[in-house]
């Protein structure tokens, strides 16, 4: 029996956890180890347990998308990237962290906030759930944010949407968060006309 396309989705499943242990505590988020029954056996999975994050498609009036480049360290790159940011202040919901992420990284606010698409980022090795934004009728804040460490030197830079859209096709930027947001927002765009 074949489902349609609309029944396909992600579902709950939460088998027993049989022991979790804190084994690492970090400065932003931690590693866990779980064991857990699964069918007649048991399992044990390491897992970076992550606070979540937003990230935020910043569409100006000419169609471009704002793009920031960092040094990551892990991959030994400075990628480019949206701007993006943790779910880490207590209480705050998705759309309020975006509109804060946008601000202390590109000095922007937008009138029109939307939901465009989330995604958990790598659900075989952590539990990080990504809300990312669309965001238009965008604007100077007025306030500059100090940053310091990988933000101190971020690059900002204005794109046509369809010329990120072909450097996330063509390999030329493999950031996972821009390639979804992007090609995301292409489709919103397309899917109003």
């Amino acid at each position: 029996m074949t489902e349609s396309t609309e029944s396909l989705r992600d579902e709950t499943f939460e088998p027993e956890v049989l022991e979790s242990d804190l084994v690492y505590r970090g400065r932003v988020w931690d590693v866990r180890s779980d064991r857990v029954r699964y069918g007649d056996g048991e399992i044990v999975r390491q897992y970076v347990a992550h606070t979540g994050a937003v990230a935020i498609v910043a569409l100006d009036e000419q169609g471009r998308v704002l793009l920031i480049q960092q040094y990551r360290h892990p991959i030994r790159h400075r990628d480019w990237e949206l701007p993006a940011g943790l779910l880490d202040v207590e209480g705050e919901e998705p759309l309020e962290a975006a509109r804060r992420e946008l601000a202390e990284e590109a000095d922007l606010v937008a009138v029109h906030w939307e939901p465009l698409v989330s995604s958990w980022t790598t659900p075989g090795g952590n539990d990080e759930i990504i809300h990312v934004f669309l965001a238009t009728g965008v604007r100077p804040s007025g306030a500059a944010h100090v940053r310091e460490d990988e933000e101190a030197d971020i690059r900002v830079e204005w794109v046509s949407l369809a010329d990120a859209v072909s450097a996330v096709m063509e390999g030329r930027m493999r950031n996972g968060i821009l390639a979804i947001g992007v090609l995301a927002a292409s489709q919103r765009l397309r899917d109003r006309g």
